[in-house]
């Protein structure tokens, strides 16, 4: 019995029989990826339950817990750019566990602290190790998964910030209630401690892994860079191919999106769960149950919106069309939030929040855009950027918010997210298009 050489078929048949035939370790490693995003955005989200707790014990003002939910923001947005070169030169499996490891341990010394300043000081720290994760991220995406697949992937890995906290929200409570809140900071800490080991242990680049050849040229033929970095070696990434990323409108474009989308990521990250406790009443085990609604919502957005992205990719539409209709319609829905303000029964107020956060998480794809754009010797400085840009939210938003609700209400914080939502929205309807990657000039 005779086969047919690959080389003898169309492009797609080509895949298809490579799929066929292919291993499968590239779905490995999308779940070591959603499991480093579980604690990632558990270890970054820990705070605001302990909010309510901690500023009482610590004698914290509105402003001074603004400060606090934003000091992590200051230094991840800040080395965004400098990581970004990092994952450029530094191997996924080394990096990605000593950034684990670093942040876990600072998470496990905010459990020791007594007073403001120590606890600003604990956040830093967590966002200078944090902030090389998702361009670590984004460089592995782009070198296990081909273009057909690389927005369920990126969902798939993007929902672990939505199910970790979730699933884990109800636990920690528990843990808080039973420990306090020091004690619940230091399982959290432990438990990312452990996890880096784990990655180590398991995690290789697609040439060094026990992925077999079929699954490899799967992957080349279908846009994955698996090569990435073996011609000629990693590019310096210099103050020219800086200034030749930024002058992209696409670039551009998908940055004040990422800075909206963040924003209402950061509300939900930082001052929801004091506003359910303080503003709307609930008691802190109710809130704990209560708060996990919105982010079990958004775990089936993104999950909705990768798989609704790829399926328009392989029928034939466009890149831009593909990855744009979650995106937009995702933002557009997280406009609902202001709903909120309008109802006094808690079931309602949390099904205005499950809406918009819902619609964040169908938005949640943008890291696509990255994959697509970013110049193929500078995807760790491309991705850098744009998380740069999105992430200046986290300095921007929970000192906002906290400004606007030291009168005592809370109305105003929800018009203002809801407003970058529709923002966001209209930068990729009317400031992003066709999708192409950036070529750098030799």
């Amino acid at each position: 019995m005779k086969f047919q050489s690959t080389s003898t078929l169309s492009n797609g048949q080509a895949r298809s029989a490579l799929a066929v035939k292919a291993t499968k370790k590239r779905f490995v490693v999308g779940f070591l990826l959603f499991l480093g995003i579980a604690v990632n955005y558990m270890d970054r989200s820990n705070l605001s339950l302990a909010a309510p707790l901690l500023g009482r014990d610590l004698n914290l003002s509105p402003v001074q817990l603004g400060l606090i939910f934003s000091a992590f923001g200051w230094s991840y947005a800040i080395l965004q750019i400098p990581g970004g070169m990092l994952v450029d030169r530094v191997k996924p499996r080394l990096l990605y566990a000593i950034l684990l490891c670093g942040w876990s341990v600072a998470t496990c010394l905010q459990a020791i602290v007594n007073g403001f300043s120590t606890l600003f000081g604990l956040r830093v720290l967590l966002g200078t190790f944090e902030a090389p994760s998702y361009p670590t991220n984004n460089r592995v995406v782009t070198t296990w998964f081909p273009e057909r697949e690389r927005a369920t992937a990126i969902a798939f890995y993007t929902s672990g910030q939505y199910v970790g906290i979730a699933f884990f929200m109800p636990l920690l409570v528990y843990i808080q209630a039973t420990f306090g809140w020091r004690g619940m900071l230091f399982f959290t800490g432990a438990a990312g401690v452990v996890y880096s080991v784990v990655w180590f242990i398991f995690y290789r680049d697609p040439k060094e892994s026990k992925a077999d050849a079929a699954e490899l040229d799967y992957i080349r033929q279908g846009g994955g860079l698996v090569d990435v970095g073996e011609q000629g070696g990693a590019r310096k990434g210099g103050w020219a191919d800086f200034k030749h990323v930024l002058k992209n409108r696409n670039m551009w474009g998908v940055f004040i999106g990422q800075f909206c989308l963040s924003s209402i990521l950061w509300f939900f990250l930082t001052w929801f769960p004091t506003y359910l406790v303080k503003y709307r009443g609930m008691t802190t085990i109710k809130m704990g149950f209560m708060a996990s609604v919105p982010f079990l919502a958004a775990y089936v957005g993104i999950l909705c919106s990768g798989f609704l992205s790829d399926f328009l990719l392989r029928r034939g539409f466009s890149v831009g069309f593909a990855r744009k209709v979650p995106v937009i319609s995702g933002l557009v829905l997280a406009t609902s939030i202001v709903g909120a303000n309008y109802v006094q029964d808690q079931t309602a107020i949390i099904l205005f929040m499950s809406l918009a956060f819902f619609g964040n998480g169908m938005a949640s794809i943008t890291w696509a855009f990255v994959s697509a754009l970013a110049p193929k010797s500078l995807i760790g400085l491309t991705g850098g950027m744009f998380n740069f840009m999105g992430n200046l939210s986290a300095v921007a938003v929970p000192i906002v918010i906290g400004m606007l609700v030291k009168d005592g209400h809370f109305e105003s914080a929800l018009v203002f997210i809801g407003s970058l939502a529709l923002i966001g929205a209209l930068s990729y309807v009317f400031i992003v298009g066709k999708i192409e990657r950036i070529v750098l000039p030799e």
